[in-house]
């Protein structure tokens, strides 16, 4: 009895009634029971244009950023190579 968890009862299901709405003024306003179509207004697609271009742009810096981390890190590795190259190596007479 201790281990057995007792669910709660469930509620009874609701149970939806449309009723028809009678209009005595149909012929006056036709358009008004229709519904619109959905549209997509230019400053959605203006927006989607922009975001694109921002993704883009933030990619391209991104990327920039890496290859120059990955440059520089070429050039202090090959500098650090040549001065214990000369440090290491033997002395050259003159």
């Amino acid at each position: 009895m201790l281990l057995r968890p007792t669910y709660p009862a469930l509620p009874e299901p609701r149970t939806h009634t449309t009723t028809a709405v009678v209009h005595g003024h149909e012929s006056a306003c036709p358009c008004a029971h229709i519904p619109a179509p959905p549209t997509r207004g230019i400053a959605s697609v203006v927006g989607l244009g922009v975001g694109a271009v921002a993704a883009v742009v933030l990619v391209g810096i991104v990327l920039t950023a890496l290859v120059t981390a990955v440059a520089i890190g070429a050039v202090s590795v090959a500098v650090a190579a040549v001065v214990l190259r000369s440090l290491l190596g033997t002395p050259r007479h003159r």
